[in-house]
């Protein structure tokens, strides 16, 4: 009997956790702490984050990795991106060369500024990192708990480590399709998060609808600039993990990252708002990753650095609203070391053949 390895008990952990044994995999799901296991096993799962939904009899709660980990076909690391390298460190000798190591984190290591998988290859042996795929798309889990269709993408290097992954995580109401642009899928999922504080901000002062396609449009085309200076296939960023996942946390009241972006509109500090909240707004900390990687590189970001500007700089919503929407008006693929234009060049058509 196939089994599954989920290290963290965030809502996107218990999801997967269920969907996965109501498919009739074996499902051993870590806790950090012993207190927290049992108060699971005993209560299920936050009834506030995940109403009238019990874990299935093959989901095994466990503080103990020994327990969680023996015997898996695959682990998948659902835990924020800013300890995603203490939980590969605890779990890196329970991997073996069969073992599938998924990462269905959305975030960039502050300091480093890796992506998820990069760390996790920094962390396990190297004749392990074939194995290594990531997960994103718009996935918001409450909708999923709910049996509601949704579609996410399972990337690596290997085609068919990707295919690995798809044929564990669909089930029927959950589609995985594939694709082998790591960086990418990561990239989409990380970088969408700084979109939705926006969207948050812009919905929170009432723009309106026009307004706010406009802003996802142009942070959209803002951070395929940054995938494809990073490496990134830029057509992934009009996928499931770009496009797709931009739609959903830009739209959606379930997502953490649009929920801070409207309540910063309100006067509230970020730090107040992040204190108050059940889960982790990712995009805090992927604007300020973002930020220096654009420093880096060089590269014209004008959406995540007024973005920074709210969160780090005490800078006023209201204020920088406006520089989001109109910062440097051009051609809608020109910026700084975007090289975006090359990918749009104007081919001669192909000559009737005779």
């Amino acid at each position: 009997m196939l089994k599954v390895g989920i290290i963290g008990t965030t809502i996107w952990g218990i999801t997967l956790a269920v969907i996965l044994a109501e498919k009739g995999i074996d499902v051993g799901l870590w806790a950090r702490t012993e207190k927290e296991a049992r108060k699971l096993q005993k209560s299920g799962p936050d009834p506030d984050e995940t109403p009238d939904v019990a874990f299935p009899p093959r989901v095994l709660i466990t503080h103990k990795l020994e327990e969680a980990l023996d015997g898996t076909r695959a682990v998948i690391l659902v835990v924020p991106s800013q300890s995603m390298r203490q939980n590969i460190k605890l779990i890196a000798d329970h991997i073996g060369k069969s073992t599938l190591v998924v990462s269905a984190a959305k975030g960039l290591e502050i300091g480093s500024g890796l992506r998820m998988s990069q760390v996790i290859a920094e962390e396990i042996k190297d004749r392990f990192h074939s194995n290594i795929c990531v997960v994103s798309g718009p996935n918001l889990a409450r909708e999923i708990l709910c049996g509601r269709p949704a579609a996410t993408v399972a990337a690596a290097e290997n085609a068919s480590v990707a295919r690995q992954a798809q044929r564990v995580l669909t089930t029927s109401n959950f589609c995985v399709f594939t694709n082998t642009d790591v960086v990418g899928v990561e990239l989409g999922g990380a970088l969408k998060n700084i979109i939705a504080l926006g969207a948050g901000i812009a919905d929170g002062l009432g723009y309106g609808d026009n307004a706010k396609a406009a802003f996802m449009t142009r942070g959209l085309t803002e951070i395929t600039a940054l995938g494809v200076a990073m490496g990134a296939n830029p057509l992934t960023f009009s996928g499931l993990a770009g496009l797709g996942d931009v739609m959903a946390t830009c739209t959606s009241p379930l997502s953490r990252n649009h929920y801070v972006g409207v309540e910063l509109t309100k006067g509230r500090p970020v730090a107040e708002i992040l204190n108050n909240m059940s889960g982790v707004a990712e995009g805090v900390t992927t604007t300020l990753v973002a930020r220096n990687l654009a420093d880096k590189l060089g590269l014209e970001m004008p959406i995540t650095e007024r973005i920074h500007q709210v969160l780090y700089e005490d800078a006023d919503p209201r204020e920088v609203a406006a520089e989001m929407m109109g910062a440097n008006v051009r051609h809608e693929l020109s910026g700084r070391r975007w090289g975006l234009f090359s990918l749009f060049r104007r081919r001669k058509p192909p000559q009737n053949s005779r």
